[in-house]
């Protein structure tokens, strides 16, 4: 078997690949561009990908192809039509990272929620030392017990929010963007209900025709003027713009995002102008990536393709 790794640098070279070996010859690609996808995908038997498109533009001169797997959950990135027509299986990876991307969510949460760049800078930068009391708290901040956690997208990573919001003490409540969430542990509520009442809202749910540009400025505008906005499903649920507008108007306190629109979020967008950290932290699609998430994906991978070469559909997308 010839089994390509188009973005082998996505999973971090500190977590070998060698292991797909016991397969095949393996090549491996740092990184790769669509418009180079063809030439190294043209005599593979099983291709390894993650954001590099999969469809007919790519795999058009690559007759051998049996198996994508995605080093990931997501596979937006993949004509499904076009695979089937093929006869390709697509294999994804579930449920590895919702313990990081569960934790990330309330590291953006508390660095924003008690103004932590501004104390540490405080201390820093010889404020604290030259000050003749023992403590500082000039930005005031809240318990987050007593709170109210708003989730939407109440899946795996979602759950996990829940209850480590519910053990800090937060009323939780979510909201089912397809109305078919079959979650009782929680309140349901309508989406209006959700921005009314919440304090914290954090994102866990797929993009879709439903999600993209759910977060706008008809919704910034009803909710708190104190709430927080924490975005670590995919960046084009937010729209960057109306974000902008509405942290810059006071009209939400802050928001921590780890995924955009456009990644890498470009120099020009509106979001990067903005620098004052206790109203905006951003960081470069971090969530998911632990030493221990990534090392899953590259084990998850290895058995689909194990199964697949024994003829089972293991997470076959298709």
């Amino acid at each position: 078997m010839k089994i390509v790794v188009l973005e082998r640098n996505s999973v971090g070279t500190d977590v070998p690949v060698d292991c797909y070996k016991d397969f095949g010859e393996v090549t491996c690609y740092r990184n790769t561009l669509a418009e180079d996808a063809p030439e190294k995908v043209k005599d593979a038997d099983i291709i390894i990908a993650n954001k590099c498109p999969m469809n007919e533009k790519t795999l058009g001169d690559a007759p051998n192809v049996k198996l994508i797997c995605e080093f990931a959950t997501g596979f937006d990135n993949v004509n499904l039509a076009y695979c089937k027509s093929r006869g390709i299986q697509v294999a994804n990876v579930r449920d590895y990272c919702s313990a990081a991307v569960a934790q990330h969510t309330f590291a953006l949460a508390f660095y924003l929620m008690e103004h932590l760049r501004h104390y540490d800078d405080y201390v820093k930068g010889g404020e604290y030392s030259a000050q003749d009391r023992f403590s500082n708290f000039d930005l005031p901040y809240a318990d987050l017990e007593g709170k109210v956690w708003g989730i939407i997208g109440m899946g795996n990573i979602g759950r996990r929010v829940a209850k480590i919001a519910e053990a800090f003490g937060c009323r939780v409540m979510f909201h089912s963007v397809t109305g078919k969430s079959t979650c009782t542990d929680y309140e349901q509520v309508s989406f209006d209900e959700l921005l009314r009442s919440c304090d914290v809202i954090s994102l866990h749910c797929p993009l879709s025709d439903l999600t993209k540009d759910l977060m706008n400025k008809e919704a910034f505008e009803k909710m708190k003027k104190t709430a927080v906005l924490i975005n670590v499903a995919r960046g084009p649920v937010v729209n960057g713009r109306d974000l902008y507008e509405a942290l810059m108007s006071d009209t939400i306190a802050a928001a921590g995002l780890d995924v955009f629109e456009q990644e890498p979020i470009s120099v020009d967008h509106p979001l990067y102008q903005i620098k004052d950290s206790n109203k905006l932290i951003i960081t470069p699609h971090m969530a998911w990536a632990s030493t221990q998430a990534r090392t899953r994906v590259v084990e998850e991978v290895y058995l689909n393709i194990e199964a697949f070469l024994r003829g089972e559909n293991r997470n076959s997308v298709i």
